[in-house]
This record gives C-alpha cells, sequence and structure tokens, in this order.
C-alpha cells in the first residue's frame, strides 16, 4: 500500500524579513481583518438581537477581541495566517521552532501594543475620529520604527513573546 506523504512545509529562512516588507503584511492583514470583523459583526448581531450597531457596543467590541484572538492564535500556531503566507513570513520562537497555541496567545496579547497606548491615551479627550487617526497612524509608525533598535531588528512585541517573525521560502511547483 503507497501511503502519501505529508506535503512539506517551505524551508524557512531565521533572517529578519524587511521592515517595509512585515509593514506590507501588516497593511494586507488589516484588510484581511475587515472580512473577519464583517462576518463576525453580523454572527454577533444576529445572535444578540441587536438592530443598531451603536447598541451593545461594548459587547461587539469583547466578542471581537475574542474572534481576532481565536483567529490569531490558531493561525500562528500554524506558522502563518494568509496574509503573512502571500509575503512569505512566518512566526517562529526564538530558536526557530513552531510555536504553541499559548505563545501565540501570548504573541496576540502583547500585539496590542500596536493600538492600546495611543488609544488609552486619547480616550478622555473624546477627539474626532480624523485627530485619533492621526495619533494612531503616528503611534504605528513610531512602534514599527522601534524595531530597528532590537539586535535582530524584530518587533518589540515579538521580543516580549518569545517569537521572532523570518522569512519562510515559497514551495517551487
Amino acid at each position: 500500500m503507497n501511503v502519501p506523504a505529508a506535503p512539506a512545509l517551505p524551508p524557512i529562512s531565521l533572517t529578519t524579513p524587511s521592515l517595509r516588507r512585515r509593514m506590507a503584511c501588516w497593511l494586507y492583514e488589516g484588510m484581511l481583518m475587515f472580512g473577519v470583523v464583517f462576518i463576525a459583526g453580523y454572527l454577533f448581531g444576529t445572535l444578540s438581537q441587536t438592530r443598531n450597531a451603536m447598541d451593545n457596543r461594548p459587547g461587539l467590541q469583547a466578542f471581537l477581541f475574542v474572534i481576532f484572538g481565536i483567529y490569531f492564535t490558531w493561525f500562528w500556531s500554524k506558522g502563518q495566517t494568509l496574509a503573512m503566507k502571500t509575503w512569505n513570513i512566518r512566526v517562529v520562537s526564538r530558536s526557530g521552532q513552531a510555536i504553541s497555541q499559548p505563545r501565540a496567545l501570548l504573541r496576540y496579547l502583547w500585539s496590542w501594543i500596536w493600538f492600546l497606548p495611543p488609544l488609552a491615551a486619547m480616550a478622555p479627550f473624546g477627539l474626532p475620529v480624523g485627530e485619533t487617526l492621526v495619533i494612531l497612524l503616528g503611534w504605528v509608525a513610531c512602534w514599527a520604527l522601534l524595531s530597528r533598535f532590537h539586535p535582530q531588528r524584530q518587533f518589540w512585541h515579538d521580543a516580549l513573546a518569545g517569537t521572532k517573525l523570518v522569512g519562510s521560502l515559497p514551495l517551487s511547483r
């Protein structure tokens, strides 16, 4: 009996992808998350019988936080999200091994550094959306550029979570 071999994982390069490539992946991930938000929001609205988007807003935000956590934890523990696969980037442990689900969950929690500090600082002021967006984008740019100070040029939330981003060569056809 001839048993088919398991599909080979793409070889990885333990070098850190460029900041430009990682940020392009980050932006693409954001676009893909729009679909996740749309489906999860629809599911939440249906299950909670919410008629207006502003009703039950804290519940929706908590629900999305959990859904995002499940999404990222699942895919990171498998090595990469769809956006990471597109940009040939993989998340691994410091030693270059696949990460566990608890480690992926820790990375998810630390990754909120991209958003929480500016949002928490602006919350008491009730700033308009335009100003909030400018401050948020400024923080994202600063946080991304801080990776230049890491010895391996990794994002600091990866360093805190014990993970790193590496190149993943595509499968040859």
